[in-house]
């Protein structure tokens, strides 16, 4: 049963060092067990390292890396007189950045050794170039969706 009220979406105050949003969303993705104060110390700490490596400032490398592995398209299951086919979808805008962050720190989480502040730093200046684990995870996505497009009729 669906539900009666549309649930209010939060404001996420800027973050107080670069007063971004996008930081903030991240830090409370790096998160666990609510120990915020950590979480902010790995992101910075990140952002200070690609800044230093790659001669920008650490805002508009976040914004870049973020950007270049915002998803335009997903695939979405749907039952069709028994079938399930893939449906490919353009992805909200809300949910587009949300999945670009999840994958980056996914994919960060997943590289060998090291803190988690220099595979962050890394996984951003990857993403940045335009390799790394999270744009080929955007790619596969793009793929999917390009692969199904046969099934686009069946997008209500």
């Amino acid at each position: 049963m669906p539900r009666r009220v549309q649930a209010k979406k939060r404001e996420i105050p800027p973050d107080a060092k670069y007063n971004s949003v996008v930081i903030t969303r991240l830090v409370n993705k790096v998160m666990r067990d609510g120990k915020k104060t950590t979480a902010e110390r790995i992101v910075y700490g990140a952002l200070e390292i690609v800044e230093e490596r790659e001669h920008k400032e650490a805002i508009n490398i976040l914004e870049g890396a973020v950007r270049n592995v915002t998803p335009l398209l997903e695939v979405k299951p749907r039952r069709v007189g028994g079938a399930t086919y893939q449906v490919p979808v353009e992805v909200r805008p809300g949910r587009n950045q949300a999945l670009a962050i999840r994958w980056l720190l996914k994919s960060a989480r997943a590289r060998t050794g090291r803190s988690m502040t220099e595979k962050l730093a890394a996984e951003l200046s990857d993403a940045l170039k335009g390799q790394g684990a999270a744009i080929k995870k955007r790619e596969d996505t793009h793929k999917m969706a390009e692969a199904n497009r046969a099934f686009a009729h069946y997008k209500w």
